[in-house]
């Protein structure tokens, strides 16, 4: 990895029914937990992405985040991450999201670099064949 010292992504996001808390178990409309998470994450990628090698990606290692407001459905969250730090293969990234009144998210996102085919061999190797039932 071209190593910056610091790099920040923005992504915007309209709220849909999709990403609203009645698709996961809950009845409430409103922005789901899990899919505010996974926006963190994405906005995390997309700041790194342009400095990997073509055989490095990241991978999901940590959150220690705080889901602090509802965002309704219909409504846009903004989101920024920012890298703060880099341990080795650890990449450390500071995580906000606003909607239009509140700050609905702030913590960190922790990703780790690998190399991508030693990667998709471990996902290989865990496959099940549907033909078969059994790993391949």
């Amino acid at each position: 990895m071209r190593a910056p010292t610091s790099v920040t992504s923005r992504l915007t996001h309209q709220v849909t029914g999709r990403d609203s808390a009645t698709s996961w178990g809950n009845d409430v409309p409103v922005l789901a937990t899990p899919v505010l998470l996974w926006l963190s994450e994405i906005t995390a990628m997309q700041a790194i992405e342009q400095h990997l090698e073509p055989d490095e990606m990241t991978v999901g290692l940590a959150h220690e985040s705080r889901h602090l407001a509802p965002t309704p459905v219909g409504m846009r969250v903004r989101l920024t991450a920012t890298l703060i730090e880099q341990r080795g293969h650890k990449l450390v990234f500071e995580v906000r999201g606003h909607d239009d009144d509140d700050l609905v998210l702030e913590g960190r996102h922790t990703r780790a670099l690998v190399h991508r085919a030693t990667f998709l061999s471990t996902v290989d190797a865990k496959t099940v064949s549907p033909a078969m039932g059994v790993r391949s």
